[in-house]
């Protein structure tokens, strides 16, 4: 005699420390893209027309963050909402480089190695990627920040990048000095990287 057996299939648990983190790193990047573009606005201001470039092309950097963070928890069945935006305050140019620069280090060294160490325990792959593609992007908006700093220091922002190129894709940053033919990061063509040359008024 044969018996018949219902199977049900049950949906693996959500990673909850992962779709916090995500959470997270969504409001700190949508905040970082907001204080970014008023930093540059700030720049403008005082006649640092390359130093606002670069804040413009990072906040844009920031936002595809926040968007591929979005993007992660969707596809974990998770409704993302609107981000909440923290606080930040508008000064000096040089303030203002200071400041992102402690940031950058804080998500760099801190948040997001804690963030993708989390994302690996809970087997959350598409939340590791998006935290690895920040984390190395932040990398090189801290060298950039810091090369911005010195420029003022030294009176010498004609020796800054004025334009900016942006994998659409991961948020990878590039001057055309260093831009390569493909994103180090997720390997998107140079042909659609996002160019910031001029775009403020």
């Amino acid at each position: 005699m044969l018996l018949a057996f219902g199977f049900t299939h049950c949906k693996a648990p959500k990673p909850k420390k992962s779709v916090e983190n995500l959470r997270i790193a969504c409001s700190n990047e949508t905040t970082s893209a907001e204080k970014y573009s008023r930093f540059a606005q700030a720049a403008l201001a005082e006649g640092f027309d390359t130093i606002a470039q670069l804040f413009e092309a990072v906040s844009k950097s920031e936002n595809i963050h926040a968007t591929n963070h979005r993007n992660a928890l969707e596809k974990l069945g998770v409704i993302a909402g609107v981000p909440e935006i923290g606080s930040y305050e508008v000064k000096t140019t040089m303030e203002n480089l200071q400041s992102s620069i402690e940031a950058e280090k804080h998500d760099m060294q801190l948040v997001y190695p804690g963030f993708i160490r989390e994302a690996e325990k809970e087997k959350a792959p598409t939340a590791g990627q998006s935290f690895s593609w920040a984390l190395n992007t932040e990398k090189k908006h801290l060298n950039d920040f810091r090369q911005a700093a010195l420029a003022i220091s030294n009176a010498n922002e004609k020796g800054l990048p004025f334009t900016w190129l942006i994998c659409p894709k991961c948020g990878n940053i590039y001057s055309l000095i260093n831009v390569k033919e493909t994103c180090d990061l997720c390997l998107t063509r140079q042909e659609i990287f996002l160019g910031y040359t001029n775009t403020l008024q």
